[in-house]
């Protein structure tokens, strides 16, 4: 039997994964080896800094949160439980802005969170 030759598919991905590699430094975008690890190392960060970000963010909102509803007289986990009491259903971006951005709404909310208390 003929041996059946790779030839035009093996370099048409090999080409597609240096392609992807522009830009990269030294040899990782100029060997396909070295191209290949480093395009499955970044997908790898990428997906698992697309969490990690929204981790961060939202600790970045529970922060800004907690720092205005202590200037109300709240501490955070009495804000979003009297919050929760009251049905008011804002997530915690929303809140985080209206924190920075409006104060007057966020100290409305803060006693309507106060109320709802017991």
């Amino acid at each position: 039997m003929t041996r059946a030759r790779v030839g035009y598919v093996r370099r048409r991905h090999h080409r597609q994964v240096v392609k992807l590699m522009k830009g990269q430094w030294g040899t990782r975008h100029r060997l396909f080896r070295r191209a290949n690890e480093a395009m499955l190392k970044s997908y790898f960060y990428a997906y698992r800094d697309r969490r990690q970000r929204r981790r961060q963010m939202r600790r970045l909102w529970i922060t800004r949160i907690n720092a205005a509803s202590r200037l109300n007289g709240l501490s955070y986990s009495r804000f979003i439980y009297g919050l929760k009491k009251a049905n008011v259903e804002l997530d915690r971006k929303i809140l985080a802005d209206l924190a920075i951005r409006d104060a007057e709404t966020f100290r409305k909310l803060a006693a309507l969170s106060q109320q709802n208390q017991m």
